[in-house]
């Protein structure tokens, strides 16, 4: 039987609530130094101790916490011609994937997310990351609506955003302040959806503010390896993050 990350039960099992914020730090960690990847990693793991319903609620409003703080810090490097495309995409996709996360097993239909996912590494790393093709805008639409199918389901929608936004080839800040711009609208909206599917309740909503605290540090720490890294190496680890995150949905 899982554990729940409502307050009464966190606030009750430190061991629990620490091991939660572990995780959260590590994943907004990541997400400060490459710009994504904070609700894949935390829902994989999570999920490996709470009821995924629980914790795909919870990372939403973190990652909303996320987003609305490296968003603001990057905020002049939005590329918005980019997000004229991704949103209106964004938005239907996580529609559709709000009402399969609250009438199915959303975790039965992971291995698709997998093998989608691997795929990409294996193509970009064969064509090199900085020499992938240049693809048009209009390719923000279909892809947009991928990853508002797989943010609802998983937490995150950041394989197929970050494949269209490499494959746009905008420069490391550029990549984090415009995956900000989607993640947010997502973020607001599901949130919205999961009020009124009754998937956020009052508890959750409490629990989420215990682990704030890692957010924040996990921030602070990965802003300051962001800046230091040069183009190529953040190239390298978006891909590393999306492999691993790959294979952990394919195990």
């Amino acid at each position: 039987m899982q554990a729940s990350l409502s307050y009464a039960i966190l606030i009750q099992n430190p061991l629990l609530w620490a091991i939660a914020g572990g995780i959260i730090l590590v994943a907004f960690y990541v997400r400060a130094v490459i710009g994504f990847g904070s609700g894949l990693i935390s829902v994989a793991l999570l999920t490996l101790i709470f009821p995924i319903k629980e914790v795909v609620p919870v990372v939403l409003l973190l990652d909303l916490l996320g987003s609305v703080l490296l968003g603001a810090y990057d905020f002049r490097e939005m590329r918005w011609p980019e997000l004229r495309w991704l949103i209106p995409g964004s938005v239907i996709g996580l529609a559709i994937g709000s009402f399969i996360l609250a009438d199915t097993n959303a975790q039965n239909l992971t291995r698709f997310l997998g093998v989608f996912i691997l795929a990409y590494v294996v193509y970009a790393l064969a064509m090199k990351p900085e020499r992938l093709p240049r693809v048009a805008l209009p390719w923000g639409m279909p892809l947009g609506i991928f990853g508002g199918v797989v943010g609802s389901l998983y937490g995150g929608g950041g394989p197929p955003i970050v494949a269209y936004l490499q494959m746009r080839h905008l420069d490391k800040r550029a990549f984090r302040a415009t995956f900000q711009g989607i993640a947010l609208t997502d973020n607001i909206l599901r949130a919205v959806m999961y009020i009124a599917l009754a998937l956020l309740t009052w508890q959750l909503t409490v629990g989420f503010l215990l682990l704030i605290p890692p957010v924040l540090l996990g921030l602070w720490a990965g802003n300051h390896l962001h800046m230091r890294i040069n183009q190529r190496a953040f190239l390298m680890g978006t891909l590393a993050v999306l492999a691993v995150v790959g294979l952990k949905y394919l195990i």
